[in-house]
């Protein structure tokens, strides 16, 4: 879980096919552990879907979710180990869903490295975010892992302090800088 909380307030790093670079930092993320976690996809084992789980941390699982959504996962684990991070928000978007359509993320990189040759990493934000600013609650839309799994506190979501320059920026600017 340490994995998942050391996120919080690093940067979601994009470059797009034009060159451009943008970076959001990481808000939420939710933990999922190995083929014993009944909300995990390795659940089920080694599949031809949830081979990437298996890899060694630090490349990217994507995910198609109820048909409609791409979810963005950062793999953690040793190899043949399944753990992941779900990317769930960032500064100024919430929900994975909006993540990943926000920065045009499919499944084309699903097994890519988490690094500049696939065009989207993580990188240090600044000071890390302190513990006591980090609130962990249960992880959403698992209920059908059971109770037991499903109410682990294993979502992590932190609130970034509002600078004073987004304070007295009229609205407007304020929307387009997220």
């Amino acid at each position: 879980m340490a994995l998942a909380r050391g996120l919080l307030g690093r940067r979601l790093v994009r470059v797009w096919p034009d060159g451009r670079r943008q970076a959001w930092r990481i808000t939420e993320v939710e933990a999922y552990h190995g083929e014993s976690d009944l909300a995990c996809h390795a659940s089920k084992g080694r599949t031809k879907r949830t081979d990437v789980l298996y890899r060694a941390g630090g490349v990217w699982y994507v995910y198609l979710c109820y048909g409609i959504h791409e979810m963005l996962n950062l793999v953690v684990g040793p190899p043949g180990h399944p753990a992941a991070v779900l990317i769930r928000g960032l500064e100024g978007i919430a929900g994975p869903g909006r993540v990943t359509r926000a920065l045009d993320i499919g499944r084309a990189l699903n097994g890519l490295p988490a690094n500049r040759a696939s065009g989207l990493w993580i990188e240090a934000g600044g000071a890390p975010v302190p513990r006591r600013d980090i609130r962990a609650s249960p992880r959403i839309g698992v209920d059908y892992a059971g109770p037991i799994w499903s109410l682990k506190p294993w979502r992590f979501t932190w609130a970034p302090p509002i600078s004073p320059a987004a304070c007295s920026a009229p609205a407007s600017r304020r929307r387009s800088q997220s």
